[in-house]
């Protein structure tokens, strides 16, 4: 250990209490060399109590208890010296009162750079996606998001107050990493009650997406946890067991790669199409339409329990220009061999409680080769931000060519005065027999792709699932993957 580079006190008032801290402070530097960000923080509080306002109460409890009316010193914690790094997760922990804020607050006095995660505020009027690194690009923004368990694209476009407490946490969590991105690299980011109004499933799920953000982002996080359930999956490099009375236990671990603490304890069933409808909801498609649908698969929390993500597996379109180019057109004209050798994955939909934890790929894993077929192809949007067929073990084959009847429809539309991304579009399609048209042909266009005549069910859709239809097509250039048994 280097030096002591500076040796003080200050004084910390906490909102909402009547008392203060004086605090020894000493800021010293690591003799690490080529190390960018460590260095050793070494703190110690000592609560000053503020005398209580006279009354008949107070004297009648000091008189019948023994309590002292005045001011006085009480330890909340002993000397401790922290090692501030990238990379590290240090973790506060013990019941109410022992202190956890404290030393926190400490910290924070002491770096400026840093960020609270609690204080970390977002417009409420404003798209998440405009609010989580807006100096960057978007392709940046939406890999944050996505690292942060926010990988799911209407999320993207809703606002803040329109988010659950856990995709609140989330959101804070992505824009104070934004946010340290630009500051000193040294700088910690803070979070006090760590998940403690959470569902302990999800609490388990953020506190294994962050060991895995902190790794990655060689960040330095200090928080404070009243519950140790989450420490299994958060595994923290450093544990401090707040006893009270200013006592505490220092454990040091070695992060580990491992699956989330719950995953043995899943069950991978056989399903049917009817068990989609508790997903079709949360996934980003406006439609539920998934053509032939051959097998499906349910992962629950355990057997016969909680649904926490599905994958269908369908039969595959009768031509797609990438899976010619990579099998040589094997499949050209020969819909008998296609239907025995290949299907498609046609969604994979993950409960928002427990993204971001590898459920996705390893469910994907686990039932690629029960599919029965050589081949299982897919089309993914979300490839080109979220690696989970690549991680699950599918060839990136490439970027799907732009279709173009979407674009010449698209530019119908436009010499229409028509924008199909804005509010009133649904309504323009039902109103107007000529924008319905072009959208319908479209919508026509895939169903003929995707699962044969579909002339007499765009007959039947709604103006309002039409649009919504056309928009996740004309939009759509997905990524497209296989995975070959043999190969």
């Amino acid at each position: 250990m280097g030096g002591l580079d500076r040796i003080g006190q200050v004084a910390i008032g906490t909102a909402g209490k009547s008392w203060g801290c004086m605090v020894r402070i000493a800021e010293v530097t690591s003799g690490a060399k080529g190390k960018r960000g460590v260095g050793w923080t070494r703190i110690e509080c000592v609560r000053e109590s503020a005398p209580v306002r006279p009354s008949p109460r107070v004297a009648e409890v000091s008189a019948d208890f023994g309590v002292s009316t005045a001011s006085g010193l009480r330890r909340v914690l002993d000397p401790l010296a922290l090692e501030l790094a990238g990379g590290r997760i240090i973790a506060f922990v013990g019941p109410s009162g022992s202190g956890k804020s404290s030393a926190l607050a400490q910290i924070e006095a002491q770096h400026a750079g840093g960020h609270s995660v609690q204080r970390v505020s977002l417009p409420q009027d404003r798209a998440l996606v405009d609010c989580v690194s807006p100096h960057t690009s978007l392709s940046d923004a939406l890999s944050l998001l996505t690292a942060c368990a926010l990988g799911e694209a209407r999320l993207w476009l809703r606002r803040y107050n329109e988010l659950s407490d856990g995709e609140k946490f989330r959101a804070r969590l992505a824009k104070a990493i934004g946010l340290h991105a630009r500051g000193p690299s040294a700088a910690p980011l803070l979070c006090d009650e760590f998940c403690s109004s959470l569902h302990r499933r999800a609490a388990k799920a953020i506190a294994y997406n962050l060991r895995k953000l902190v790794t990655r982002r060689n960040l330095c996080v200090v928080l404070a946890a009243g519950n140790d359930d989450i420490l299994r999956d958060l595994q923290p490099d450093v544990t401090i067991r707040l006893r009270g009375n200013g006592s505490h236990q220092v454990k040091q671990n070695i992060p580990r790669r491992r699956p989330i603490s719950f995953w043995r304890g899943l069950a991978i069933e056989r399903g049917c199409k009817r068990d989609y409808q508790q997903f079709a909801a949360m996934h980003y498609r406006a439609t539920d339409e998934l053509g032939f649908v051959d097998k499906v698969f349910v992962l629950r929390e355990k057997a016969g329990g909680d649904h926490l993500a599905i994958v269908v597996y369908s039969h595959g379109p009768a031509e797609l220009s990438l899976r010619n180019r990579v099998t040589g057109k094997r499949f050209c004209r020969n819909l008998t061999l296609l239907n025995r050798e290949l299907r498609i994955l046609r969604r994979l939909v993950v409960h928002p409680d427990v993204r971001g934890c590898g459920l996705g790929h390893r469910l994907v894993s686990k039932t690629l080769p029960q599919v029965g077929t050589r081949y299982v192809e897919c089309l993914a949007a979300m490839g080109q931000v979220n690696p989970v067929f690549e991680m699950a073990g599918m060839e990136r084959i490439g970027l799907c060519p732009e279709p173009p009847e979407p674009k010449a429809a698209l530019k119908a539309l436009e010499e229409l005065d028509v924008d199909p991304f804005a509010h009133d579009f649904e309504h323009q399609v039902c109103r107007s027999p000529r924008v319905r048209s072009i959208v319908a042909q479209v919508v026509l266009q895939w169903y003929r792709a995707t699962t044969g005549d579909g002339q007499r069910r765009v007959c039947r859709q709604s103006p309002q699932f039409l649009a919504q239809l056309f928009r996740s097509l004309a939009g759509c250039r997905p990524v497209y993957y296989l995975w070959d048994r043999d190969g």
